[in-house]
């Protein structure tokens, strides 16, 4: 299964400060670090099992992109992916939990849950809420409308 889900979390932390955060809210265990990348390994809720899990500076980031390139998660610092599992239901499911767990420990980061990096499933703004969005609301320009407020705005350089 090729199927991956994706936080994306605007934070100044390191990838191995947010690795230690899922050890510590998600019973994460690191198994791997090469550099900036971290790889975890995350107990299943759903049924017995584990997942995988990594931990990197988000490399999607479109530095100027054009208005039909924007994505949501440009301005987000950080990205955990989660994979495997039995299915991709129990995946989506598995990456759902993670979130709120997530979202539940540090709500004063902003979130967002993109599932294959194409369908935006949920949003997490401090002082806003969470909203989970629409199946097929996509992260990038065409769906702006739907997400706009839910994103954290693009950042201007050096900020």
């Amino acid at each position: 299964m090729s199927v991956v889900e994706s936080v994306f979390v605007a934070t100044e932390e390191t990838p191995a400060q947010v690795a230690a955060w899922l050890v510590g809210v998600a019973r994460c265990e690191v198994t791997a670090a090469e550099g900036s990348l971290i790889r975890l390994r995350m107990p299943a809720t759903v049924h017995d099992g584990w997942y995988g899990v990594v931990v990197q500076p988000n490399g999607y980031v479109e530095v100027d992109p054009e208005p039909d390139d924007v994505q949501a998660m440009d301005p987000y610092d950080i990205e955990i992916q989660l994979r495997g599992g039995r299915d991709e239901a129990a995946l989506r499911a598995e990456a759902g939990l993670l979130f709120a767990a997530l979202v539940h420990d540090r709500a004063d980061l902003p979130m967002l849950l993109v599932h294959d990096l194409a369908i935006l499933v949920a949003a997490h703004m401090p002082g806003v809420g969470t909203r989970s969005f629409d199946w097929p609301t996509t992260p990038d320009g065409p769906d702006i409308a739907v997400w706009r407020g839910w994103a954290v705005e693009r950042r201007s350089h050096g900020e």
